[in-house]
């Protein structure tokens, strides 16, 4: 394989702390690498001088293979918000098309389109400032998988996107054909995308051939190795000591290297390898928690024309773990908000009469249906968007204990610097101290993967298990939600959360195999309309008895009848004439009623589908 990169003596530091000093390696063709190491260590540093964003202290030497296109994807991707999609990358890429003839112009555009389409970004007229943080994300993805480069460096390519998304930038980069280095702490992304692990630790680099799992072993073997070599080291010093420990006149004449050694051994037998780990030791536990923890009745939400939630009707139970997975754009962060009240009157209206009247200046949403919270409930809310640091203030000032920063990754040394010297992870982790210091009993966390390291992830996992309350996620992390939920609220569109008992992977599996199912039919389906086509009528025979077919009829009765209650029960609702008792009563019949229908269009579809053919 040809050599793509090679890496002599690159250095990077930020005033006296030094990130990495003088490090090598090569990549060949081929070869899809990740790279981990602890957040704050310089992973997006060295990212950034591959990419020739950044210089490297030392000089040193950056060898790519003559003519080989490269394409970086930084964290945060450059646009202009007032652009349409479409016309973003285009502008974006106007050094690549200048090259290309009108029908490579062509070929690139509908690459374009593709990966837009691939990344259900389906309004290519949009504009950037309309978009999501993930749909930013996937514009930027689209741009870099387009361009077709030969080498790619990516920086944390599946932050703020969904898990569909992820899975298909997952799909289609084990299958192509490239080169890449890349940041990630998805580990289920890593395992099926990557072939070498290259880990960044204490300034210096270490590759391991294989998976996520086959790196933590021979990281383990050299570790151990390591130390057992220390102790050797150890041994040999004692003996050295007790030679400098004599008498002047018995080192007479002795060769100076001797003397020299002992230093140079003295050294290396200080070097015991101590790895730094997040401890949440002196953060476990919470406050305690009562029966009740939240209550939800026929809750819905709309904004404008759009239903976030649909009759949602849940009690959350003590010391449950619930996994929040949907679309970006699905409501997964608007129901959080719903269920902690982390919204103003500004912002809902309770009144259906009222919304219906609203002024075209009045942007509230409108929620109806009854959420109660324990009276003990204490919440501890991780948001996307919840940092609100002051930039000059230091660690300390954030949080004044020395003992339990210094068990969080945040060593003596680092307590006084700005919160704008940290890195991106470190916010993320002082932010995430900030929460569990304060020991709730309802943790709920929004997207807690994003921008934390695989180290910090394990630690966090570890005491999320143990944690003594109810735990509800909303993560595009797969491996986070595996370990972790008991069971999914998985959000459809359109409202609609439908409850899975199981963890992500099984509810992917189960949805694959619904998927091929449903692809069997209409393949058996089309086979038998092309085998009848040209036959005589009489000869398509229909496949129900007459007793399926009388069911058949009655379920489509069934159906529109509790179509009907359920409308009329709607209209009691939102009348607001009910008493607290008659709309309890009715809340729990729509939850009925949604039950049946569901019961009911399954045999129904069962019944249809023997109809054809």
């Amino acid at each position: 394989m040809a050599s793509y990169l090679q890496i002599e003596n690159i250095s990077k530091s930020y005033g006296p702390k030094i990130l990495f000093e003088n490090i090598g390696f090569n990549i060949n063709e081929g070869d899809k690498i990740a790279l981990i190491a602890p957040n704050g260590t310089g992973k997006t540093s060295l990212l950034r001088i591959l990419a020739g964003k950044d210089k490297s202290d030392s000089g040193g030497k950056i060898i790519f293979l003559k003519n080989i296109r490269i394409a970086f994807l930084e964290q945060e991707y450059d646009y202009d918000p007032e652009k349409d999609i479409f016309s973003q990358i285009m502008e974006h890429s106007s050094g690549f098309v200048s090259g290309l003839d009108q029908e490579g112009l062509w070929e690139y555009e509908l690459r374009i389109k593709q990966f837009l389409t691939g990344f259900n970004l389906q309004d290519f007229s949009k504009k950037m400032k309309e978009l999501s943080g993930g749909e930013v994300k996937r514009v930027a993805l689209s741009e870099m998988l387009a361009s077709e480069p030969d080498f790619f460096i990516m920086d944390e390519p599946t932050n703020h996107l969904d898990i569909d998304a992820i899975e298909f930038l997952e799909n289609w980069l084990s299958h192509a054909r490239c080169t890449l280095l890349m940041v990630t702490h998805d580990r289920y992304f890593l395992d099926n995308v990557c072939n070498i692990v290259m880990e960044l630790d204490h300034g210096a680099v270490y590759t391991y051939k294989g998976g996520y799992q086959n790196y933590l072993e021979k990281r383990a073997e050299r570790i151990a190795s390591y130390n057992a070599e220390t102790d050797k080291v150890r041994n040999i010093l004692r003996r050295e000591l007790e030679w400098m420990r004599s008498t002047p006149q018995a080192r007479t004449g002795k060769a100076r290297y001797r003397i020299n050694a002992f230093h140079e051994l003295k050294d290396r037998a200080a070097q015991v390898y101590t790895e730094k780990s997040v401890s949440l030791a002196d953060v476990t536990g919470s406050s305690r928690l009562g029966t009740k923890i939240i209550n939800c009745r026929d809750v819905s939400f709309r904004y404008g024309d759009k239903c976030y939630l649909d009759h949602f009707t849940y009690n959350f139970q003590r010391y449950e773990k619930v996994g929040i997975v949907g679309k970006n754009g699905a409501g997964k962060s608007t129901f959080i908000n719903l269920l902690t009240g982390n919204y103003t009157s500004g912002q809902v209206c309770t009144d259906p009469e009222e919304y219906k009247s609203r002024g075209k200046d009045d942007t509230r949403g409108l929620l109806t249906g009854i959420i109660e919270r324990g009276e003990s409930l204490k919440i501890g809310y991780y948001r996307q968007s919840g940092m609100s640091f002051n930039p000059d203030d230091t660690v300390l000032d954030i949080v004044n204990d020395t003992y339990l920063l210094g068990r969080f990754l945040f060593p003596h040394d680092m307590l006084n610097n700005r919160i704008e010297k940290l890195s991106g992870g470190e916010k993320r982790r002082l932010y995430l101290l900030t929460i569990l210091k304060e020991k709730p009993n309802l943790l709920i966390l929004d997207e807690p993967t994003n921008d934390l390291d695989i180290v910090t992830l394990n630690i966090l996992e570890e005491y999320l298990k143990e944690f003594s309350g109810t735990l509800i996620i909303v993560s595009h992390d797969r491996h986070f939600l595996d370990r972790l939920v008991d069971h999914l609220f998985v959000f459809c569109g359109d409202g609609a959360v439908k409850d899975f008992i199981g963890s992500y992977s099984e509810y992917r599996s189960f949805i694959k195999d619904y998927e091929a199912g449903q692809k069997k039919v209409k393949k058996s389906a089309g086979d038998n309309e092309r085998k009848d086509a040209g036959k005589p009528e009489r000869q398509k025979k229909p496949k129900l008895t007459y007793k399926e077919q009388k069911e058949l009829e009655q379920l489509e009765k069934d159906m529109h009848s509790l179509a009907e209650e359920k409308a009329g029960l709607e209209k009691q609702i939102n009348s607001g004439t009910l008493s607290y008792e008659q709309l309890q009563k009715v809340s729990e019949r729509i939850g009925e009623i949604i039950s049946l229908n569901e019961e009911k269009e399954m045999m129904w579809l069962e019944l249809s589908l023997k109809t054809e053919g």
